[in-house]
């Protein structure tokens, strides 16, 4: 599925969107305004691109690691932050917008994507679930039973594995004996891929590609995404403890942003002044969101009675009261 100029180019303000956001992000929590924060530079074209492929009824389940992926499907950047500055607010998504808050537990949400895509076959619609997961997490088990209940009820599912490389610190070669992630889609009888990560134009195609078979009730397809995490696994982690600053420095060089602006420039789309502005104007969107979340007025005691049921209990209804008489 070709890419029009035109696509590529919202597809890369896109790209460059994400970059302020995950800078800004890594500042916030140096000042102790964000709390731990899992940096995605260099991700952005295995995120962009994958999510390009989804049409807006299509579910996203995805981790912390994967903001530029859930804002570009519709999730909320404020309410991205506000999640980081452990408001739980920030995981409601807006009506409409089907993607989950992002997953802390490794590998956990995979089984939720799969449920979802289940539950949309069951009822007859053409809707696709897609969910993102590093290297690491195709070492737990609930890689294998979403993978497996997946291939078994041939659900709409599209598995995106961003191997960055490493799980924290341990370098995929000590994950899997396996030649490569794509390849264990062999054991369940499922397709597997694995693309150049940072190619954008690779990982748009062969996501089209996995979400057009789910669609069409061809089953999952498990997509490896080879990237890299250009910073530290969290702003907890100091990678230079087991990467060399020659690793570090062959991947800056692979930049995914800069691929595709070197291709917009060489195709007439891009200049100088282009990427001035489009910086700009990201710089700002992100710092409205950042402002807007943390605007958000301070929860009440009461308010965590208020999103256990649609219809609160006769118990809840109690401890609602008591709460508000010990203010």
């Amino acid at each position: 599925s070709p890419l029009s100029d035109d696509r590529i180019e919202e597809l890369f303000e896109a790209m460059v969107i994400a970059r302020p956001y995950d800078h800004k992000s890594v500042s916030l929590q140096r000042q102790g305004r964000l709390a731990t924060y899992a940096p995605f530079e260099g991700q952005e074209a295995a995120q962009i691109g994958a999510v390009a492929a989804l049409e807006p009824r299509d579910w996203l389940v995805a981790t912390y690691r994967d903001a530029a992926a859930m804002w570009r499907h519709g999730y909320p950047m404020e309410a991205l932050f506000a999640g980081r500055t452990g408001d739980e607010r920030g995981g409601a998504p807006p009506e409409g917008v089907p993607v989950l808050p992002p997953s802390i537990t490794v590998g956990g949400h995979m089984i939720h994507a799969v449920g979802l895509a289940w539950a949309e076959k069951l009822q007859g619609t053409d809707v696709v679930a897609m969910t993102m997961f590093g290297d690491g997490a195709t070492s737990e088990g609930a890689f294998h039973e979403a993978m497996n209940f997946a291939a078994v009820f041939e659900t709409p599912t599209v598995f995106v594995c961003q191997n960055n490389g490493y799980a924290i610190s341990l370098p995929v070669d000590k994950q899997t004996r396996s030649e490569s992630i794509a390849i264990k889609a062999d054991a369940y009888g499922m397709r597997g891929i694995q693309v150049d990560g940072n190619d954008l134009l690779a990982v748009y195609d062969a996501a089209v590609d996995a979400v057009e078979r789910a669609r069409n009730g061809g089953g999952a397809t498990l997509i490896e995404a080879l990237t890299y995490r250009v910073g530290p696994h969290t702003t907890n982690d100091d990678p230079g403890r087991y990467r060399s600053s020659e690793e570090e420095e062959a991947a800056v060089a692979a930049d995914p942003l800069r691929r595709v602006r070197t291709y917009l420039t060489e195709r007439g789309r891009w200049d100088d002044e282009r990427q001035a502005t489009v910086e700009a104007e990201a710089s700002a969107l992100v710092d409205a969101a950042i402002e807007a979340a943390e605007a958000l007025p301070e929860p009440e005691p009461a308010d965590v009675f208020g999103a256990v049921f649609a219809e609160p209990s006769v118990t809840l209804i109690d401890q609602r009261a008591e709460a508000e008489r010990w203010r």
